[in-house]
């Protein structure tokens, strides 16, 4: 058998009542629930009972995601399903590295909350948004955001499909291009042109936070979005700078392969990761945390 690779995804697939069902059904995840209530009291609410223009809020969104995903994966890891290697797209990022025990639950929170608060507040300077360009090559995705100012293309997530960010005012002239070009834009579930330089700011922010917190000896090898190579020693330069740079999804699960990963559990809400690797490789199996533990427990 092949490694075992934990996956925890970003923004855009959260929705009202995620998490819930871990909440009630496993004590270990109330306990991660409760922790997060503990130091950012509403959070289990927000998760539970949000509305989806709430959670749509980035200081919403990116605290919320990570107390559902790492409940989930405490409860995998309790059921004896242990991760060889980990990886997170954007904030989950933060999340695969508290798995990692880079730093503690409570130190992962407190960065992620201020995490979602940073990039909030960088994002309402700007009428940004982002897009997810199917059907075209990243040479032609590149091609298109060359021909406006303000359009970059920012998460290289699997063959076919390029997030792109931008001013909101260019979008629409970028959805019509890449609609002439053969391709198609589809918008996200996101407020702010994240992964671009419309969050160098917020980058710098996210240093600063981390330089005043204690790093610990990873225990799990952590991949980065930034290089898609495994964390070395610049690990507070990796983290922030990943906020402003692209994510490199499709070169990330390439390399977890060759390493000899076949196994990809995605811990999160819904299936954007799992669905991602499916177009990476037919070799692999990629799966979602639920339908996981649904095929944990039927054993």
């Amino acid at each position: 058998m092949g490694k075992i690779a934990f996956v925890f995804s970003g923004q855009g697939d959260q929705y009202p009542g995620m998490g819930k069902d871990l909440y009630e059904k496993y004590p270990l995840a109330k306990k991660v629930f409760d922790l997060c209530d503990g130091l950012r009291p509403g959070t289990s609410s927000q998760c539970f009972y949000g509305t989806e223009e709430e959670l749509k809020e980035t200081k919403n969104t990116q605290p919320c995601l990570f107390a559902m995903e790492l409940a989930a994966a405490k409860v995998l890891i309790d059921k004896g399903i242990v991760p060889d290697v980990l990886a997170g797209f954007s904030l989950g990022e933060v999340v695969a590295a508290t798995v990692s025990e880079a730093f503690d639950d409570d130190t992962g929170f407190r960065l992620v909350c201020k995490r979602g608060e940073i990039m909030q507040h960088e994002a309402e300077k700007f009428d940004t948004s982002m897009a997810a360009v199917i059907k075209l090559t990243p040479e032609q995705v590149q091609e298109e955001c060359n021909k406006y100012s303000d359009v970059y293309p920012v998460n290289f997530n699997c063959p076919g499909q390029i997030t792109v960010s931008g001013l909101s005012s260019q979008m629409t002239d970028f959805f019509a291009d890449v609609k002439a070009a053969g391709g198609r834009a589809i918008p996200l579930k996101v407020k702010g042109a994240f992964h671009s330089p419309f969050m160098n700011e917020a980058a710098k922010a996210f240093a600063e936070e981390l330089a005043n917190v204690n790093i610990n000896e990873r225990n799990i090898t952590l991949y980065s979005n930034m290089t898609a190579e495994p964390y070395g020693n610049d690990f507070v330069g990796l983290l922030s700078k990943q906020i402003c740079n692209p994510v490199q999804w499709e070169k990330i699960i390439r390399n977890m392969i060759a390493e000899g990963v076949d196994t990809f559990i995605e811990i999160g809400p819904g299936k954007t990761l799992s669905n991602m690797i499916k177009k990476i490789s037919a070799y692999v199996k990629a799966v979602n945390i639920a339908e996981y533990i649904a095929e944990v427990e039927a054993c």
